[in-house]
């Protein structure tokens, strides 16, 4: 098993561009896991961690409502915001500068192949980079993603969740908000749950965060709990 992992960091990246990579790295790690299968051979797949920001942009999941989009085509515009329908599991959310969105190309056939167990270790990742700030944070019964206060009426998301996995090589991942502009959440019902508070590590400590320091944070807690060797 293969647990090199190349660490790549787009920095402000559109979103088209970053899904045309995405899965230009996805096919070509999927078409040599084919020919292993149907060639007999055994060449090693790559493993990538894609760490970037998005100009202002929402986007809607393969079981995700479009009604959940509370904006028309004129209100995108008005918000210098882009709309795309994709192919990862999950409902609406949005990405923008301030949040770091995390994109594993993985073969889990490297770590484990458990995509339940995926989530939970992307999500346990967040979780510890946020107890490095004193933030206390956890998961919420029956949703995905990383909350604060998930076990009362003050349950607020942090991080979404959204992947999409075929042959066990992964795409898409996470959006974590560290300086978000949580007004942009105000125009969706983010992950199709109408009944809670979006939230931010700048608006939880009342002050911006330095995101190279929390990428590189992240990074780490991702790299020891995958047991992954980054380069």
């Amino acid at each position: 098993m293969n647990k090199v992992v190349k660490f790549i960091d787009w920095g402000l990246t559109d979103y088209q561009d970053a899904w045309d990579r995405q899965e230009e790295i996805f096919n070509q790690t999927v078409a040599l896991k084919t020919k292993n299968r149907t060639e007999n051979t055994q060449l090693e797949t790559p493993n990538f961690l894609i760490f970037n920001e998005h100009q202002h942009v929402y986007t809607l999941g393969k079981s995700g409502k479009p009604e959940n989009l509370l904006l028309d085509k004129q209100g995108l515009v008005e918000k210098q915001a882009t709309y795309y329908k994709i192919n990862r599991g999950g409902d609406i959310t949005y990405h923008g500068p301030g949040q770091i969105v995390g994109y594993p190309i993985l073969d889990l056939d490297n770590f484990f192949t458990d995509i339940h167990l995926y989530l939970r270790t992307l999500e346990e990742a967040v979780i510890l980079t946020l107890g490095d700030y004193g933030i206390e944070a956890g998961r919420y019964s029956g949703f995905t993603g990383v909350w604060l206060d998930a076990d009362n009426e003050k349950a607020r998301k942090i991080c979404a969740m959204g992947v999409r996995c075929s042959r066990w090589v992964t795409m898409h991942g996470f959006a974590f908000n560290v300086n978000a502009n949580l007004d942009y959440f105000k125009n969706i019902v983010p992950c199709g749950i109408d009944d809670k508070d979006v939230t931010s590590m700048q608006r939880e400590l009342g002050h911006q965060l330095d995101m190279e320091e929390v990428k590189e944070k992240l990074k780490n807690h991702i790299a020891v709990l995958f047991k992954m060797e980054l380069i």
